[in-house]
């Protein structure tokens, strides 16, 4: 059996859960190397104490030869069924996004089965990435560098956010990635507002701002990054009454609200206690209202993983934790600024993931 499954069963005695129901894709992907998306079919893997693994496999699953005891079906077979002879009485972990159209059938063939919530056995190993991972997320961020890097001498006053989105969202795939991990966000002036603005035929005007919030999928895993720019030089008279009298102040505390973050992420360290930090001088600059949402979240597989850096999360760092770093000030009708960067947990402290240069940056004009 491999480490990753040891260490979910490890997981599952301190939970007092006997038996487990993965079907979250990501998660045997993670925990099996066989990674697809089975779409409306059931597809999980039943991990037991002192018990062989078992995987269910629609006979349409190109898959051979796994160390699992495999039990096949195909559309027609009574596959429920099939599963229930594998439960045993007490508690049953089922993933947190196993669907009901399952799992309530199952609970009717097995009334001896009290079903928790047992995601969290195989979440809390993935938020601890290991070295090849870390590998590939570093490689995921470089990528995404490059990328922001190119889109910011790419864009120009007069272009659309979907003109840009679709550079941004081309170059990933010239880069070397899979193509992007989440929807491009690329928003101009008072769009920047709505921290998930997308795309659309906005036309940037001189004075405005610019967020680009991208990330990319390479190998697997994905990067995540927001760097906020201006269009116009407000050091120049001729710019400067088409700019924001607040954005630059604005721009300077976004920036060293995440800085300061950063600063501090060391194992050890409560998430709230970060949040805190970036929150706390943000409102203490009057702007604590238009700072709506959390600071950070985990990534790994998929853009937003199981954890999170929050006001409520009490947990702590731990090395080979992954998670971003993004506050944001949101002034509706006007702009908006948020930056955010990758941060690795390291033994004795961390590592930003993103190089790209966080002091204000004017571009689009020529």
């Amino acid at each position: 059996m491999n480490d990753r499954i040891e260490k979910v069963l490890a997981n599952m005695k301190k939970e007092g859960i006997s038996q487990l129901i993965v079907s979250d894709p990501s998660s045997l992907w993670y925990l099996t190397g066989i990674g697809f998306d089975p779409y409306e079919r059931l597809l999980a893997l039943l991990i037991r104490d002192n018990a062989r693994p078992v995987f269910f496999l629609n006979n349409l699953f190109n898959v051979h030869g796994t160390p699992f005891e495999e039990v096949w079906f195909s559309d027609t077979d009574d596959y429920i069924g099939m599963m229930a002879k594998y439960i045993r009485p007490g508690r049953l972990g089922i993933d947190k996004t196993w669907a009901a159209r399952f799992l309530i059938p199952l609970m009717e063939r097995c009334p001896y089965a009290k079903p928790v919530i047992g995601s969290g056995c195989v979440d809390d190993c993935r938020a601890v990435k290991d070295e090849s991972e870390i590998a590939k997320m570093t490689e995921a961020s470089r990528i995404n560098d490059i990328v922001n890097e190119r889109a910011s001498r790419f864009v120009s006053e007069g272009m659309t956010e979907r003109q840009v989105a679709d550079f941004i969202e081309k170059a990933f795939v010239e880069e070397g990635a899979e193509g992007p991990s989440f929807t491009t966000i690329v928003s101009f002036g008072k769009n920047a507002a709505d921290p998930h603005h997308e795309p659309d035929d906005t036309v940037l005007k001189r004075g405005e701002c610019v967020l680009y919030d991208m990330g990319c999928i390479k190998d697997h895993y994905c990067s995540d990054m927001t760097r906020t720019f201006l269009c116009g030089n407000p050091d120049d008279p001729s710019d400067a009454d088409k700019i924001d009298p607040d954005f630059v102040k604005v721009y300077n505390l976004v920036r060293e609200a995440n800085e300061k973050a950063e600063s501090m992420i060391r194992p050890g360290v409560r998430f709230c206690d970060i949040d805190a930090v970036a929150r706390d001088l943000i409102t203490s600059a009057g702007y604590g209202p238009q700072f709506n949402h959390r600071l950070g979240h985990f990534i790994g597989q998929s853009e937003h993983e199981q954890g999170d850096v929050s006001a409520v999360n009490t947990s702590t760092a731990k090395p080979g934790m992954i998670f971003s770093i993004e506050p944001g000030v949101y002034i509706e009708g006007r702009f908006g600024v948020r930056i955010e960067d990758l941060v690795l947990v390291t033994e004795t402290g961390h590592r930003v993931l993103n190089h790209v240069d966080k002091n204000l940056k004017v571009v689009g004009t020529r």
